[in-house]
């Protein structure tokens, strides 16, 4: 029973999804719940990439067969997923490359982050990465097909919510700790936790493994990890540490780079 309480806390934490009345009270809510719900982000991903999946794949179902229905799939997919998720981790990206993107001090970057205003950096982090996301995602189902396509969006959901996770555990929660929603989660994640939450992740690669082979699925893991990677390096140097505005980011890196990475396998083995 505290398995699904933890889940349907991130549900509630990270998703328009009502948890509301009795079964809200039956969840209940502290600090210690929050954290432990952490190793079910990757399970937030299955709800979050599961629905996408399908409102992407039914588009393409019934948009006039033509080249541009799956582009307008991904599109209308991509704002369903956005509306879901309230923009919570696009916010965080976009808070992250103000903060990052000049050369400011540790201090003043820590004040941007805070900051509920959207500046130039965050704006042009915005739209290349919804253009990126829509236009990764038009080429996969040309490449591969919409099924195979639905798929990418489900497992780019899964596995993006699992990289954060390894921030948490590596890096210290810096910032204005006292206000921030993260740091409840930041506090530490154990091995119990990393275990549940690998287990949402290879569960959803398996599921979706039938699809295409498992070397196209390694790519797309290897382009979300140099996400990770990438992000994880430039919070350490420049931060010393991560906000939940770094988290937002991290997952949204790894998700371009999962499509990046399956984009690639199928550009070098074919469909």
């Amino acid at each position: 029973m505290a398995f699904i309480r933890h889940f349907f806390l991130a549900l509630q934490f990270f998703t328009r999804i009502p948890v509301v009345g009795r079964l809200a009270d039956w969840v209940g809510f502290s600090p210690a719940l929050l954290r432990a719900s952490a190793a079910h982000f990757p399970g937030v991903g299955w709800v979050v990439g599961g629905l996408t999946a399908l409102v992407f794949w039914g588009l393409v179902q019934v948009l006039p067969a033509q080249p541009a229905a799956p582009w307008v799939a991904a599109v209308l997919s991509t704002a369903f997923s956005i509306w879901l998720t309230g923009a919570f981790h696009e916010d965080g990206l976009a808070d992250t490359a103000d903060a990052l993107g000049g050369s400011v001090s540790r201090e003043r970057a820590l004040e941007i982050m805070k900051d509920s205003r959207i500046g130039s950096y965050g704006a042009v982090a915005l739209v290349l990465a919804l253009l990126a996301k829509v236009l990764l995602l038009g080429l996969l189902s040309q490449a591969g097909g919409a099924s195979l396509a639905a798929w990418a969006l489900f497992g780019a959901h899964v596995s993006s919510r699992l990289w954060p996770l390894a921030v948490i555990r590596t890096l210290p929660h810096v910032g204005d700790t006292a206000q921030s929603k993260s740091k409840p989660l930041a506090d530490t994640i154990g091995t119990g936790g990393l275990v549940v939450a690998l287990l949402w992740s290879l569960s959803a690669m398996a599921l979706a493994g039938w699809r295409a082979p498992g070397g196209h699925w390694l790519w797309a893991l290897a382009g979300g990890l140099l996400g990770l990677v990438w992000i994880w390096r430039v919070l350490r140097q420049r931060l010393q540490g991560f906000t939940g505005d770094g988290l937002g980011a991290t997952q949204q890196l790894s998700e371009l780079g999962f499509y990046l990475g399956l984009a690639l396998a199928l550009g070098q083995g074919g469909a």
